[in-house]
């Protein structure tokens, strides 16, 4: 049978119009779902429209004489590398639902709220966030469980939701690109061909002035806080929370038994989803009035609504009924089914950056670009640049990590810079700016799992916009810009475990 596949000769190479068509649909749908529909495009409009960009570059491939086969294979990498990211984003939704069925969320802003003092609200958010991120290694992680609380607390008292989404966030971010347990830390530092601790030091040098410019500003923003509610009124919403659920530090033991597991290094999917069942399995022992509320069928039997109970607030999440509409808002959250749209962003944002990168459409635009870069400064500025540019365009962070560690690995050797400078500025790009982005897999995952839109939380997201600034500065005045020296030799490749 004749081989009707075509040959090499007939695919073209993109021309500039074939690399900018893309981005400039991209921009016009994106720009207009949310035009057209505000905050609700979020809700599918925007997930549309990524889909629709998938659709032009496939026509785009086709016309280049690429085989509708490689452009099916590219699409199955792409799903393929989000395996991990869907089923952190389900056990996220499920603990959610059975962290606020167990007591656990409820009892975190119960105790927060006594604890913590209004004024210092902001800067403790972004402080607690940085530590308990830097043992566990998980923006999502630590935003998803410490954060949800801490919004829920700052929802009682009065304070900005949004402001305290972005002190989460950086706090979060701050301890994701310091952690030695953290994914994107191992893998910008193993795209570089740096040993992981060289790369912590160096971030150092970035992530210490931003946080600490970070803590600045919201200690500033917590002193200003004006109009915060009465404490008659925060003192009935305490006490609602004490007749909904029995509040005891028996509670926190998921979040305990979570660190725990995180600290071991166990995969993150599986530490939230064990924690999630664990929730649920003390809902029932320490919260069974509340369980058998939450399911209010007086046709079922207690154990089987028990069981009814933890199923429903694992798949579409835990409901209250207070009475108070910030108690309602905090407990009603949760569910793997919370997570569905998010799923089908980031699907849509990972299928169409990878077909940009697979087939050189990004490569087409970076690399005239490099040329031109002549100084350290202007180099770091072109990989700050190109690893923003990624988030936005690929709404996805390993790409903005992975691409600029390959693409620009290469000229920082040629030009005698240590590894160390180029996966300290993919950090500083890649990493940290993706929750600022509404169609990043980050930014769709943080505004849902906050209950914050990401457009909102994005001015109060102060580390995250002061890291590549920084990193820019000591790009322009050589400041802990590490050069090789005559007698240092290239080192090997560094395998460092995942």
């Amino acid at each position: 049978m004749p081989d009707h596949s075509p040959s090499p000769r007939s695919i073209k190479e993109p021309s500039y119009v074939d690399a900018v068509v893309p981005l400039i649909t991209l921009a016009v749908l994106i720009g207009g779902s949310v035009f057209l529909f505000g905050t609700a495009a979020m809700e599918g409009p925007l997930q549309a429209a990524l889909i629709l960009c998938c659709m032009v570059v496939a026509l785009i491939l086709l016309k280049n004489g690429h085989p509708w086969e490689s452009i099916v294979r590219a699409e199955a990498n792409a799903l393929s590398s989000i395996g991990t990211p869907i089923f952190i984003l389900l056990g996220v939704g499920a603990l959610i639902g059975t962290w606020n069925m167990s007591g656990t969320i409820p009892t975190l802003a119960y105790y927060g709220i006594h604890m913590l003092r209004p004024s210092f609200l902001y800067l403790a958010t972004a402080l607690v966030c940085g530590l308990i991120s830097l043992g566990c290694g998980s923006s999502w992680t630590t935003a998803g469980t410490v954060g949800v609380a801490l919004i829920g607390i700052a929802t009682l008292a009065g304070a900005s939701p949004a402001i305290t989404a972005g002190a989460v966030i950086s706090g979060a971010y701050l301890g994701d690109k310091l952690s030695p347990l953290s994914e994107t830390t191992v893998l910008t530092a193993q795209l570089a061909e740096v040993d992981i601790r060289k790369h912590i030091r160096a971030m150092f040098w970035t992530a210490g002035p931003a946080f600490l410019v970070a803590a600045v500003g919201f200690a500033l923003l917590g002193l200003r806080m004006r109009n915060l509610a009465s404490s008659e009124y925060i003192e009935s919403e305490l006490t609602q929370l004490d007749q909904l659920f029995w509040i005891t530090p028996l509670n926190l033991i998921p979040l305990v038994f979570l660190v725990i597991l995180s600290m071991r290094k166990t995969p993150a999917s599986l530490a939230i989803l064990l924690s999630a069942l664990l929730a649920g399995a003390m809902g029932v022992l320490l919260q069974p009035k509340a369980t058998l509320r939450f399911v209010n069928d007086p046709a079922l039997s207690t154990p089987l609504a028990h069981i009814r109970g933890v199923w429903t607030a694992l798949a579409t999440g835990y409901h209250a009924n207070s009475g108070i509409p910030e108690v309602d808002r905090l407990l009603s959250r949760g569910g793997m089914a919370s997570m569905l749209k998010t799923l089908w962003i980031v699907i849509g944002a990972v299928t169409f950056g990878t077909l940009l990168e697979e087939f050189h459409l990004i490569a087409k635009l970076v690399d005239p670009v490099l040329i031109r870069a002549k100084s350290t400064g202007r180099l770091i500025a072109t990989v700050v640049a190109t690893a923003f540019g990624l988030n936005i365009v690929t709404g996805d962070q390993y790409i903005a990590l992975v691409l600029p560690a390959r693409m620009f690995r290469a000229e920082f050797q040629r030009r005698g810079l240590k590894a160390q400078n180029l996966s300290r500025t993919c950090a500083d790009a890649g990493t940290v700016t993706s929750p600022l982005v509404p169609w990043n897999s980050c930014g769709a995952y943080m505004a849902i799992t906050l209950g914050v839109a990401t457009l909102q939380y994005l001015p109060f997201c102060l580390f995250n916009i002061a890291a590549p600034l920084f990193s820019l500065l000591w790009g322009f005045t050589g400041f802990q810009i590490q050069h090789v020296q005559p007698n240092e030799v290239s080192p090997e490749p560094v395998e460092t475990p995942v």
